[in-house]
């Protein structure tokens, strides 16, 4: 398939995942942006609603950017050991928030190359920050990203880095974004990594591999 065949087919199925998820937004709450920043880091092998139940007594512990800085950090693993690898997550958290004071001013940095100087933050992390506070056009790489576009015909491999690569190459750029925000609710309710739900799938005359779930079940 061509390049132009395939930001044909990327357009196509953005606009139906538009329709069925008019609103797109990212699953962790947050107030500030240091806070999405943070929540991110705690999602890494964790679910966003655990995580939103992890931060809600973490931001009330460390309410400024100033306090998670001067934590100690074994009060930060207490809050957010629900949440897995908590001792590596607790101190990256801490040393983030001392760098965004000292070589930021305390504000998340706008762009890619800063964003990766912050301990504990990749390129998943940083294009959530680029898309969804500074509204930049940004892939999102996960794991539903990843599945998905596969399945759909739309990437190939399992490396994020090449894998968005891939999707920023045919996927519309200022719509990428919320694109992801939508893989994500589409993963869990329909596309699901064990289970497909390809019966139904409001994407299924776009996927090349419709009816793989069925097949699985039988």
């Amino acid at each position: 398939m061509t390049k132009k065949d395939l930001r044909a087919r990327a357009e196509k199925i953005v606009g139906r995942l538009e329709e069925v998820y008019p609103e797109a937004q990212c699953s962790l709450e947050y107030e500030k942006p240091y806070e999405l920043l943070i929540s991110v880091r705690l999602s890494a092998q964790c679910t966003d609603a655990r995580v939103n139940i992890v931060t809600k007594e973490l931001f009330s512990e460390f309410p400024t950017l100033d306090s998670f800085a001067g934590a100690d950090v074994s009060k930060v693993e207490e809050i957010v050991k629900p949440c897995g690898l908590f001792r590596t997550k607790a101190k990256s958290i801490v040393e983030l928030s001392k760098k965004l004071l000292e070589d930021f001013g305390g504000r998340v940095p706008d762009n890619m190359e800063d964003l990766l100087s912050l301990p504990g933050v990749g390129r998943k992390t940083a294009n959530l920050i680029l898309g969804d506070v500074y509204k930049q056009p940004a892939v999102v790489t996960d794991t539903h990203c990843i599945r998905i576009c596969g399945r759909l015909g739309l990437s190939e491999g399992n490396d994020p880095a090449k894998v968005e690569k891939q999707l920023r190459e045919i996927l519309p750029a200022e719509r990428s974004s919320d694109f992801c925000h939508r893989l994500v609710v589409f993963g869990r309710e329909t596309c699901s990594a064990r289970s497909p739900k390809c019966e139904g799938c409001p994407l299924s005359d776009l996927c090349p591999q419709n009816g793989v779930g069925k097949k699985k079940a039988k």
